[in-house]
């Protein structure tokens, strides 16, 4: 089973792809390891929201607009963040 299949992480997907496009070169201006390394400083400076259900999916849940803010501002301190350890 892939973390694709047991993981959700479509919002921040969505979120960091969206942040990105508007950085100067674009995504493609950023490495693998680079947006993988703006995903997991997200992920880790936001509060957990996620469940686990009977099955072993993990999910969102009630993600609110609160929840969506946070998120977006974790993004772009990632982004910040990597940024200036890659100069």
């Amino acid at each position: 089973m892939s973390l694709e299949d047991t993981y959700n992480f479509e919002e921040l997907v969505n979120e960091l792809e969206k942040q990105l496009v508007g950085q100067p070169g674009g995504i493609a201006a950023y490495s693998e390891d680079e947006v993988l390394d703006m995903a997991a400083y997200a992920l880790n400076n936001v509060r957990p929201l996620y469940r686990v259900n009977l099955l072993g999916r993990i999910y969102a849940q009630n993600v609110g607009e609160a929840y969506t803010k946070e998120l977006t501002q974790a993004v772009a301190d990632a982004i910040k963040k990597i940024n200036r350890e890659s100069e």
